[in-house]
């Protein structure tokens, strides 16, 4: 099937030839993680329960869901946490792995929270066992190797104030 501009009497026709092109795209896998300081500089990471390793915070987008809502609404779910999300730092392309399709993924700032919030933060809901502010230099050995890429880059990206953009974790110029 061959577009054509919209005849405003047949717009029955038009959507349902977008929405066969809308079935037969690809679609992305979506996660969204935010890096969250204390005021000692420290950076927020959480320890899953259902797979190993530390992460950062966040998680999988649900369908529709834009990559800012789905880490404002884990935080909610997963630490009890209501942030302003200040910038994005990270976008990483994430080829095909073990059983997944590709992946997009993005690491948004989420700034520093104050003593109290960082005081009283704590899992809200099995999905996570712990979560723990660590030294920045720390926190690179706490976590996977796909995942470290990304939060180095993450750093990079805060200091620089240049958003990056990775392939499997790796920045390209």
């Amino acid at each position: 099937m061959r577009p054509t501009a919209p005849d405003p009497a047949d717009t029955d026709a038009w959507n349902a030839y977008l929405a066969e092109g809308n079935a037969k795209q690809a679609r992305k896998r979506v996660a969204a993680d935010i890096l969250l300081r204390d005021p000692a500089g420290r950076v927020l990471l959480v320890n899953p329960t259902y797979k190993p390793g530390w992460d950062l915070p966040g998680g999988m987008a649900e369908a529709n869901e834009s990559p800012e809502d789905t880490v404002r609404r884990e935080l909610i779910e997963e630490l009890g946490l209501r942030v302003t999300v200040r910038g994005l730092l990270v976008v990483d392309w994430v080829a095909p792995h073990g059983p997944w399709d590709d992946q997009i993924a993005f690491v948004f700032d989420g700034g520093t929270l104050s003593q109290d919030q960082a005081d009283l933060l704590r899992p809200r809901d099995g999905e996570l066992a712990e979560a723990a502010f660590v030294a920045p230099d720390e926190a690179g050995g706490r976590l996977g190797e796909r995942i470290r890429r990304r939060y180095t880059a993450a750093m990079t990206a805060l200091t620089s104030g240049r958003t990056l953009y990775l392939h499997n974790g790796v920045v390209l110029d």
